[in-house]
């Protein structure tokens, strides 16, 4: 047949050929996917109507895999110079066959609107973009490394048997057999990311079909175009992320696309704005509901909102997440989940408006106050939170120069004594000598009253201690060992509180237990002398001299019952717990607190109660620990005066010169002197006092390292 010149075609039959593809599947001498040229005109020798039936074929996709993008002209031009290729021998027709490349897969694939009947009747698209294939990560590879079952060209309809997992596992074993996981280093982030994909909600049997997963790779990726970090495909692949996950969780796209996130990222290309994955993350996804995904996703809010992050985490509710609890307020339960809206928005749930209402969905009690309850406020914005910031500079205040006093007088204190013995200057002493009646006995500073109320005082600030400071510090890996251990935050507050009542009631019976004594000698009373817990001006002479001799300027001074450091000691705690306990009760009895008070008083008393908590802590267990057990006169510890209530006379002569001296004046020492504790009363008070040391030491070091990690 013959064409005319009105119906020839523009390029020669060749160059058609391959402009349509066809050279992707076939050669003229040699069988590729499909037959060759020359095998075709052997096919169709002396076939007459040769060119009418290979012209429909193509035109209609009967017996071809793809109908034929060409004009008629076209066709009968390339099957023109199909069919007069010479035969060739066996040798061509039984070349052996070889993995088709891509060019030959999208002969089809990249026809657009490329095709085939689906389920319910719907078409099921198979066309690829060609130039979206290639810029992707997997576009340098051939097609049947993953359609692993397509083996020659045309193919039959095939099952779906693409498999992203064992695809990458098999890549990854070949790179480390081969030495060459440097070299595909990405290619091992993405085999542990399917190790966490394995685990997570998506690769479960779903629960109406368990025939398949919830959802697999390429219901979130799109199989054919999965591009490199960094690119600007990437960018726009994450701004869809809603849409992917919207195909199954329609209800939760529908809330989104009207939340800030969902705004700035479907309306406004934001891609710094949160999409699902940001917040559910992306292999490791779990169900919601699960304390664990609670806590990751509270955790990844944080990734965006960094510094609301941080003060939520100084907040109780904070505490206890980082902790690792799930059962107090997430960013989501003030703010929404995927309905999440500007503060200043009237339908937000943090909107001043609805924010008591949003309290009371935990705080069925809530009272006004809640609604002004800061729980992002600072330390450093005095315009915004000028109360937190005095707060915070009078407490900073407060513990640098209460330590910077006591551990100068601690540290000049130890290098005295040190230089003394050096020098071989012998503290002063009381010679017993030639009154063998006073020979070991001991002198009773301490009534059984006082000392069983002094160890529950003790014992009742150590769990204070390691409970509070647990939640302080909840960051550090101690604190979350024993909140566990105690059973849980819940639990370890039910101790904590009680502790707190038993102190309290500690410090309040012995002012009620003062008061009554001295109510009936309040004017005879010397309330300012050397037997007296209130300080006078004696004491503020007494740190001079005693500061003098720190320096060698003067001799050691001599003190009566009561020293200006133990005064101290006795009247920090009427400061410590007036503050501490204060704030405590406040906490606790928060309803109450908010019908009286602001809600920004929970942000100074939470503050307060955990500055003065740390100058206590850390006070008691250096300063007190060094008076009274660690310096050098005192060594070995413990001092155990608290536990048998007595001291050998000689030591209280030594110590307390100015009262032993007065009671030796007026005949009344014998009346305070008894017998040495007995042997096993010493060894308990000493084991006793041990333990405790070495439990307070602990405490200490513990707050040390929670300090440390805070700075």
């Amino acid at each position: 047949m013959v064409l005319s010149a009105a119906e020839a075609p523009a390029q020669p039959a060749q160059d058609l050929l391959n402009a349509k593809g066809c050279a992707g599947c076939h050669a003229a001498d040699a069988r590729k996917v499909g037959p060759s040229w020359q095998d075709v005109a052997a096919k169709y020798a002396g076939d007459k109507q040769a060119e009418t039936k290979l012209v429909a074929m193509l035109k209609e996709g009967k017996g071809h895999p793809v109908k034929a993008s060409a004009s008629d002209a076209e066709l009968k031009a390339m099957v023109q110079h199909v069919l007069a290729a010479q035969p060739a021998g066996a040798t061509a027709s039984a070349a052996a066959a070889v993995k088709p490349d891509n060019a030959v897969c999208l002969g089809c694939h990249g026809t657009w609107g490329f095709a085939v009947p689906g389920p319910y009747g719907k078409p099921r698209r198979l066309y690829v973009n060609r130039s979206r294939f290639g810029h992707s990560v997997h576009g340098k590879r051939l097609c049947v490394d993953c359609h692993k079952d397509i083996t020659e060209i045309p193919h039959e309809k095939v099952p779906h048997k693409v498999s992203c997992v064992t695809c990458h596992d098999d890549l990854w074993k070949a790179a480390q057999k081969a030495g060459t996981t440097k070299e595909h280093e990405r290619l091992g982030v993405v085999v542990a990311q399917i190790d966490r994909y394995m685990k997570s909600i998506h690769a479960r049997p779903n629960r109406e079909d368990q025939s398949r997963t919830n959802a697999s790779c390429y219901h979130c990726h799109e199989a054919h175009y999965v591009y490199p970090l960094g690119s600007q495909q990437r960018a726009e692949w994450r701004l869809n992320i809603p849409n992917a996950c919207g195909n199954c969780h329609d209800k939760q796209l529908e809330q989104y696309v009207g939340s800030v996130h969902g705004q700035e990222v479907l309306r406004k290309g934001n891609l710094a704005a949160a999409v699902c994955s940001d917040c559910h993350t992306t292999h490791d996804i779990d169900r919601p509901a699960k304390e664990s995904s609670k806590l990751v996703i509270t955790k990844n809010c944080g990734n965006c909102h960094e510094k609301s992050y941080s003060t939520y985490r100084q907040t109780y509710h904070g505490q206890v997440h980082t902790l690792g609890y799930a059962y107090t307020a997430k960013c989501y339960n003030c703010h929404g989940s995927h309905t999440v809206l500007r503060v200043s928005d009237p339908a937000s749930t943090m909107h001043p408006f609805n924010r008591l209402d949003t309290c009371r969905s935990c705080h069925a009690d809530a009272t006004q106050g809640f609604a002004t309850f800061q729980p992002h406020a600072n330390t450093h914005d005095f315009d915004r939170y000028p109360y937190m910031w005095a707060t915070s500079k009078f407490m900073i205040a407060l513990i640098f120069g209460v330590f910077l006093f006591f551990w100068t007088h601690c540290t000049l204190w130890f290098y005295r004594e040190y230089k003394d013995r050096k020098e071989g200057k012998a503290a002063p002493r009381i010679s017993l000598a030639g009154m063998p009646q006073l020979e070991g006995k001991h002198f009773r500073r301490f009534g059984p009253v006082w000392r069983i109320a002094h160890l529950f005082f003790a014992l009742s600030l150590m769990i204070l201690s390691l409970t509070g400071m647990a939640a302080f510090y909840a960051e550090t890996a101690w604190a979350a060992a024993v909140v566990r251990a105690l059973g849980g935050p819940q639990v370890a507050a039910i101790i904590h509180r009680v502790a707190g009542v038993v102190i309290l009631s500690i410090f309040l019976a012995q002012i009620v237990y003062f008061a009554i004594r001295l109510a009936p000698r309040w004017r005879t009373f010397d309330w300012f002398g050397h037997i007296s817990l209130v300080p006078g001006w004696q004491d503020l002479k007494d740190m001079i001299a005693m500061f003098q001799w720190f320096f060698g300027m003067a001799p050691r001074p001599l003190f009566g019952r009561w020293t200006y450091w133990e005064r101290f000691d006795y009247w920090a705690p009427f400061w410590g717990l007036a503050i501490v306990g204060g704030s405590g009760l406040m906490l606790w009895f928060k309803e109450t607190t908010a019908s009286v008070f602001p809600g920004w008083i929970f942000n100074v008393a939470t503050l307060a109660h955990g500055e003065e908590a740390f100058l206590a802590i850390v006070f008691l267990f250096t300063v007190h620990f060094f008076n009274n057990h660690f310096r050098p006169d005192k060594l070995p510890p413990p001092d155990i005066v608290m536990f048998t209530g007595t001291v050998p006379l000689e030591e209280f002569a030594r110590e307390h010169l100015l009262e032993y001296q007065e009671l030796v004046k007026s005949g009344q020492l014998e009346k305070h002197l008894v017998d040495a504790p007995s042997r096993a009363m010493t060894l308990g008070s000493r084991i006793l006092g041990i333990v405790l040391l070495g439990f307070g030491l602990t405490l200490l070091a513990l707050v040390l390292v929670g300090f440390a990690g805070q700075v």
